[in-house]
């Protein structure tokens, strides 16, 4: 068994296998199909497989470059959506509220204005006042092409580092984001044992490492160092241009990190790439945590029902397990607290009857 996850994949990779993790859970993505797999509060496994956009997929837009990148991360912004809304569900939250129509489109528009403000917006007010203050630029916050104004779109990358790195820190001290967290874990060890042609058991899956090449985190820090060499061609225009470009070009920065990603795990044996990576791989920390054999369950389980999908194990390979192991979590422990009392009103009720009786 090798666990270097810096080296090519042993396995015949026809394709680039990825997930996330869900509330207590892991959604995986193939080629033709995603599953989900997540425990219900009892500790019970339950699976949920939906096929992919197959005219999307298959498309000429998905082999174009620079292109593909952003119709894949839209599309798979709405599968980890609706992956998220279906394991709440199992975890007994579908009461609490509906996130379809007008709610669910508030909730999204919602969190890209706060994204915009927090990562974009204080980023480019903080970074025009340190430029004005170091001499870096001039009325208005301007600089020309060059190297001060180089300077101070670092600076302005560095900020956003920076907030990306206390938001991870601050949620992740949270119970349930730590158990998120560590589902995770799960999906990258159960990725990098596959990929190295290992056995897929929990106790296998445990050996490998937490971080992943194509992680998700992994392309939020591409993006930072990508975002300082696109804004460093336009200069600092004034700050209503600035804020306005910082907006219209996501598209073309993420569509060139999304291409770099790519690139750097189909040449992740040349030592430089391998320096390349490492400060992805180091922030990924932040994102996972180890997980314990429950949670690898889980995502083995989803896995293999991707694999079956294509062919590549057959169903008794990817058979559900249906021991049940319930996990202490606040889920379970509300989940055992209505139980309890609807089965004391019930017991009650009998009583009442009785007596009436």
């Amino acid at each position: 068994m090798s666990n270097d996850i810096l080296s090519k994949p042993k396995n015949e990779m026809k394709f680039n296998y990825g997930g996330q993790a869900v509330i207590e859970g892991v959604l995986m993505r193939g080629q033709k199909m995603s599953a989900i797999a997540a425990r219900d509060p009892e500790g019970r496994i339950v699976v949920h497989e939906q096929p992919l956009n197959k005219a999307l997929y298959q498309s000429r837009v998905m082999r174009t470059p620079f292109v593909r990148g952003l119709v894949g991360l839209w599309d798979a912004l709405g599968l980890g959506m609706r992956a998220l809304m279906w394991s709440a569900d199992v975890q007994g939250e579908e009461d609490e509220v509906n996130f379809n129509g007008v709610i669910g489109f508030g909730v999204v528009a919602f969190a890209l204005v706060f994204g915009l403000f927090l990562f974009s917006f204080i980023p480019a007010t903080v970074s025009t006042f340190i430029g004005g203050v170091l001499g870096l630029t001039g009325e208005g916050g301007q600089a020309p092409i060059g190297v001060a104004a180089t300077l101070v779109n670092l600076i302005e990358g560095l900020v956003q580092l920076a907030i990306l790195v206390a938001y991870i820190w601050i949620i992740g001290r949270e119970a349930n984001t730590r158990r998120l967290f560590g589902y995770h874990g799960a999906e990258h060890k159960t990725i990098n044992a596959y990929e190295a042609g290992d056995e897929l058991t929990p106790e296998v899956v445990a050996k490998y490492p937490i971080e992943h090449p194509r992680c998700g985190t992994a392309f939020l820090l591409t993006v930072f160092f990508v975002g300082v060499l696109v804004f460093s061609l336009l200069g600092r225009p004034p700050f209503f241009w600035l804020i306005v470009s910082r907006i219209a070009l996501i598209p073309v920065i993420a569509g060139i990190a999304y291409e770099l990603l790519r690139w750097t795990a189909k040449n992740i044996e040349r030592p430089w790439v391998r320096v390349m990576v490492t400060p992805n791989l180091a922030l990924q920390h932040l994102t996972t945590r180890e997980p314990d054999h429950d949670m690898i369950e889980v995502a083995i389980t989803s896995f293999k029902r991707v694999l079956v999908s294509e062919g590549l194990i057959s169903e008794e390979e990817a058979a559900i397990p249906t021991e049940l192991k319930p996990q202490d979590t606040i889920f379970a422990r509300e989940h055992a607290k209505e139980k309890a009392k609807r089965e004391a009103e019930a017991d009650a009720a009998a009583s009442a009857e009785i007596s009436g009786d």
